[in-house]
């Protein structure tokens, strides 16, 4: 019986401290994580907001570059009349 006594005495004096010590020291990191993982879910949220009117916008520049492949057509068949 005066075993247990000593040893729960350790226990409560030695060991525990020790695992709370360590506990401290994994949940400072976890929270900074935890923190980090926040504001990247914030921001990657305002950024799906953002990019709704891409498909537009990708239209608007495939008619940009057709108008643009016709004159360097056109361009480039006047050039090689000049060389040629």
């Amino acid at each position: 019986m005066t075993l247990w006594l000593i040893g729960n005495i350790i226990l409560l004096v030695v060991v525990f401290p020790i695992v709370l010590f360590l506990l401290g020291r994994i949940l400072a990191p976890v929270q900074r994580i935890r923190k980090t993982v926040d504001d990247i879910l914030v921001n990657g949220v305002a950024l799906t907001g953002e990019l709704d009117n891409v498909p537009a916008l990708l239209a608007t520049t495939d008619d940009t570059v057709k108008q643009i492949s016709v004159g360097a057509a056109r361009y480039g068949g006047s050039v090689a009349k000049l060389l040629g």
